[in-house]
Formats: C-alpha cells, sequence, structure tokens
C-alpha cells in the first residue's frame, strides 16, 4: 500500500514547502525507497499555461505537454524523474471535471456539493498518481496557506485520507515561517502557533513542524513550537538559509529527518547514502571560477519567471568547476537608452530566454546584435532563438524590417510566422506546440558534438517558427540550422561556426537539466564562457556530459513505436 506524505503551509506563501517537500523526497530516496510526488494549486486556472510569470513564476513544461507549476522542476531536478500532467492538481481541474458529470447526469440526482463531490474527486487524483507511479510513497504539497478559502476542498479531502489511508500510511507535515524581529533581536513562534491552531480547526494535526527561519534554532522557541504546535520536541525541524538549495535535503537529515519519518510510517530503517548527492551539493558552492551571464528578458524582476534557466545554469557551472553569477536585465531599456548596451561587455555571456509579445522585443534583438558582433558567448532559448533569426535577417542577411508576426504581423519579411497548425485556434490554453518531441542533430555540427547522438526529446512551448522559405537565404550567409524536427521541416537549433559561441534552441533545454547533470546546451554556453573570459582558443568540447541522456530513454522509446 502506498503511504502518502502530505506538505501544508502557514503565514505566508513562497516559504520554500516546494524545496521542503523535495528534501523529504530525497531523503526516502537516498534511503532506497521509491517516491513521486504531486503538487496541488488551489487556483481556478485549469493550468499554469496562460498565467503571467510575475503571477505565479515560470511555466514548467512536463515530458508529455503539461504545463505546471514551478514546483514540479524543482520535483524533478531533486528526485531525478520525470512527472506527467496528471502530478499538477488545480481548482480548475476538480470543478471541471465534476460539473461535466453533473451536466451528463452520472450523479444519478445527486446535489452535487463540496463535500463529498469535490473532495472525492481530489481523492480519486491523489490516488490514481500513486497507482500511475508504482510508489511506496506519494508526496503530496497543497499549495497556499492554511487559511485560503480555495485551499479548503483540499485540506478536508487529505483530512478524509487519514481517516481512509490510515495513520501508519499517512503524515502531515506543516511548513510555517519563524520571523527575526530585529529590534529585539529574537526569532517569534506565534506565527508558526497561530498556523498551526488554523490547521487543527480544519482537523488536521500536524506530525512534523518544519519551520522556516534564516537559521537553525534551538532552546526556548524550539520548545514554544512543540508545545503550542502539540507535537514531540524530535518532530520539530528547521530549514535554514543555505548557499544552495541542493544542501537543504542533507540539513534536514542531520536533524533526524529521515529517521523520524520512517519510525513515524513503520518504514524499515536504512542507512542513507548520501555520497552522490552530497558531491552534487558541494559542487554547486565550491567552484574556484565564477562566469558572470548577463540574462537579458522582460520578466527580470522576479527571478522566478526563469527559475529553471536560473538553475540550468548553475548545473552546468558546478559541472565545469566554476559559479555562476546572474544579472537580469530588462531589454526595455536597451530600447530607451541603446548606449546602455555596452554594459553587457562587463559579462562572460548573454542569454535571452523564452518569452512572448511585442514588449522588449527589439531590446532583446539589440542584445543579439551586441553579443554576435562583439563575439561575446551566446545562448538563445525559444523566443531567444527566433529573435536571433530576426537579427540575423536584418542585419546580415539584409531583409529590412524583417521580423517575427507575433511582433509585427504586417512585415515585409515574416521570416519567424505562426506554426500552421497554430492557424484557426482561439483558445490560448494548452493549444501550443507543447512537450517533449524529437530532434533530429545534424552531423559535423557543435550541436552534435555538445549532445554526442543523432535524435535527442526535448520539451517545446511554442506558436511560431522560422519560415521555411527564408531558411535557404538565411544559411547563405553562413548559419547552420543544426537541429530539424523529424520531417526536416521546422528548425530547432541554430548556430555560426564563425562566432565563438553562438548557439540558440526552439526548445526549452532548461527543462531537461539536472544538478550533476547539466543540459549539454547550458554546459557547451557556461564552458564557452569560461574559456572565452580566460582567453582562451574556442573550446573542443571533447567531455560534455553524457548522463543526460537517461531522461530522454523512455519517452523516445514510446516515439519509436508510435
Amino acid at each position: 500500500m502506498t503511504k502518502y506524505i502530505f506538505t501544508t503551509g502557514g503565514v505566508l506563501s513562497s516559504v520554500g514547502k516546494g524545496t521542503v517537500t523535495a528534501s523529504v523526497g530525497k531523503i526516502l530516496q537516498v534511503r532506497g525507497f521509491s517516491v513521486s510526488a504531486v503538487k496541488i494549486d488551489p487556483y481556478l486556472n485549469c493550468d499554469a499555461g496562460t498565467m503571467n510569470p510575475y503571477q505565479h513564476g515560470e511555466v514548467y513544461v512536463t515530458e508529455d505537454g503539461g504545463e505546471m507549476d514551478l514546483d514540479l522542476g524543482t520535483y524533478e531536478r531533486f528526485l531525478d524523474i520525470n512527472l506527467s500532467r496528471e502530478n499538477n492538481i488545480t481548482t480548475g481541474q476538480i470543478y471541471l471535471t465534476v460539473i461535466e458529470r453533473e451536466r451528463k447526469g452520472e450523479y444519478l440526482g445527486q446535489c452535487v456539493q463540496i463535500i463529498p463531490h469535490i473532495t472525492t474527486e481530489i481523492k480519486r487524483r491523489i490516488k490514481e498518481a500513486a497507482k500511475r507511479a508504482g510508489v511506496e510513497i506519494l508526496l503530496v504539497e497543497v499549495g497556499g496557506t492554511v487559511g485560503d478559502i480555495e485551499g479548503l476542498p483540499f485540506l478536508e479531502a487529505i483530512r478524509q485520507m487519514r481517516l481512509e489511508e490510515g495513520y501508519m500510511n499517512t503524515l502531515f507535515i506543516h511548513v510555517a515561517l519563524v520571523p527575526y524581529l530585529e529590534a529585539t533581536g529574537e526569532y517569534k513562534t506565534k506565527p508558526v502557533q497561530h498556523s498551526v491552531q488554523e490547521l487543527r480547526r480544519i482537523g488536521i494535526q500536524p506530525d512534523i513542524i518544519v519551520a522556516r527561519a534564516r537559521e537553525a534554532i534551538s532552546g526556548e522557541p524550539r520548545r514554544k513550537i512543540a508545545l503550542f504546535g502539540s507535537v514531540d520536541d524530535r518532530a520539530v525541524f528547521f530549514s535554514p538559509n543555505v548557499e544552495s538549495i541542493y544542501q537543504l535535503p542533507l540539513v534536514l537529515d542531520e536533524q533526524g529527518l529521515g529517521d523520524f519519518i520512517c519510525e513515524r510510517l513503520g518504514l524499515p530503517k536504512r542507512k542513507p547514502d548520501w555520497s552522490s548527492w552530497e558531491a552534487i551539493a558541494n559542487s554547486m558552492t565550491k567552484g574556484d571560477q565564477v562566469v558572470r551571464i548577463a540574462m537579458c528578458g522582460k520578466y527580470a524582476k522576479l527571478a522566478d519567471s526563469y527559475l529553471s534557466v536560473n538553475e540550468a545554469l548553475k548545473h552546468a557551472a558546478a559541472y565545469c568547476g566554476a559559479k555562476v553569477e546572474i544579472s537580469w536585465l530588462e531589454t526595455e531599456k536597451f530600447e530607451q537608452d541603446p548606449s546602455s548596451l555596452k554594459k553587457l561587455l562587463e559579462y562572460d555571456g548573454v542569454l535571452v530566454p523564452g518569452g512572448f509579445g511585442s514588449r522588449g522585443a527589439e531590446g532583446k534583438i539589440m542584445a543579439i546584435e551586441f553579443a554576435r558582433k562583439n563575439d561575446i558567448p551566446f545562448l538563445g532559448i525559444c523566443f531567444g532563438f527566433q529573435l536571433a533569426i530576426v537579427e540575423f535577417a536584418r542585419n546580415v542577411v539584409g531583409l529590412e524590417k524583417a521580423n517575427s508576426t507575433e511582433v509585427d504581423p504586417d512585415t515585409p519579411h515574416p521570416v519567424v510566422d505562426l506554426l500552421p497548425e497554430q492557424r484557426g485556434i482561439s483558445e490560448l490554453g494548452g493549444t501550443m506546440r507543447l512537450g517533449a518531441e524529437p530532434v533530429l542533430v545534424m552531423p559535423n555540427t557543435l550541436a552534435h558534438t555538445l549532445y554526442g547522438r543523432e535524435v535527442i526529446y526535448e520539451r517545446h512551448r511554442h506558436r511560431y517558427e522560422v519560415s521555411p522559405e527564408y531558411r535557404e537565404a538565411i544559411e547563405s550567409k553562413g548559419m547552420v540550422f543544426s537541429g530539424l524536427c523529424v520531417r526536416g521541416v521546422r528548425a530547432e537549433i541554430l548556430e555560426l561556426p564563425d562566432r565563438y559561441f553562438f548557439f540558440a534552441t526552439q526548445y526549452h533545454p532548461e527543462f531537461k537539466s539536472r544538478p550533476g547533470k547539466p543540459d549539454p546546451a547550458f554546459y557547451g554556453f557556461i564552458k564557452a564562457a569560461l574559456c572565452k573570459k580566460a582567453g582562451k582558443p574556442k573550446p573542443d568540447f571533447s567531455d560534455p556530459p553524457r548522463d543526460y541522456a537517461a531522461a530522454y530513454t523512455a519517452f523516445g522509446r514510446r516515439v519509436q513505436k508510435r
């Protein structure tokens, strides 16, 4: 029987529930238990696909094309597993399903209510996720905070699961903030106390309390949390600030969290093997070089807008024995003051990430041109790939006013245009080209050197593509399309062989990157930036990471069968 660990949060959001949930999963993994994870998001959206990154951070894409909450990415990176769209449950999904069933008469004249119909559907989805994964332990994170109106049906559902699945098969972890009051120089536990009291009013008594604080706390604050939270002293743990989030599982396990969970759930007590993960965590903090990267986008005010890109850069830097410093630059400022482009000379690499819309697009094009002309290592992702085409078409091919029809529908040279299958689509949610698709990697190219294989499977999220009718003109001026879709029509990777490192992908390589297993595109970018900084010749990339390939295997087999 699958055991369930439910994580709830209190006081405020973004307190680190996702990282704690992923850390608990890793703590169990290194003890030999199989785990998977589900994220519950109480918002009414069916998925995160239509939300602005400033509202909810990046939209994470799974292998099967689900547009997910960014915590799914944290789970995948920590646990090195591929999750699916069914691993993210939202209020919108639940209510839509129940209403559709009611319209079909499946409730046989019943008065459809939150309890039992909504809660039953929530429980069904959680149990289905466990059954589909076939794991010993399923981690379930309930988004938001205790007391949110929209979260109440989910909390009621997991309360019922304690009764249905049994005490020894369910465990509640509550994560709450312990603020530090500068004026008095003390930690205040009252917010945690009130948060736990609110949870108990709903009918849930936490088994474990994880206090989020800037450092580990002992003594009186810990005693108060245990006393007023009605848990044993041994059940209070602290999630302190760490240099790298990948250190958190080690920090929590050192406090005894793993042994406590095993004891509480009646799991065999096994000795954890942290050797591999400890090496990875250490590599993220002990680089003897620093590489500075300029992230040129339009969501620069919120780092979570590019969370997976940030993590992929860190993975690649650690693999190269370095640390990365990322500066988020608003490209609209380049449009307002072109002289500010000179600031890019202070960086070792320029990255233009994915995005949508015309705001800041011209500034991104200006940044790409500056990087190309000054031979600064460059990596473009999705929209960055498309705008690299626009820049090259304008300034090298000579197609004045070339553009993407997304930015300028009336451009005389639509070098980037809407995908044919997107024409006539009226709904925005879940209608893009989404999920992993095979990409053919051309021989004798930088891409083939980096990836080391002829076919890769990469995750996409876009509506526009390079116009096939312009490819010949672009290639005649020296740009190489080193990755194509299986039919050879759709461009997936571009590179400029005459540049030190100029590489861009239509897909999102950041979603496949893992700590200790960096994505090859990011690895190439970081290694080139380090070598250029050191004044070395263009690297030959003779030692690219190969472990990344494991992430392609299962999906690749399914595609080949089709």
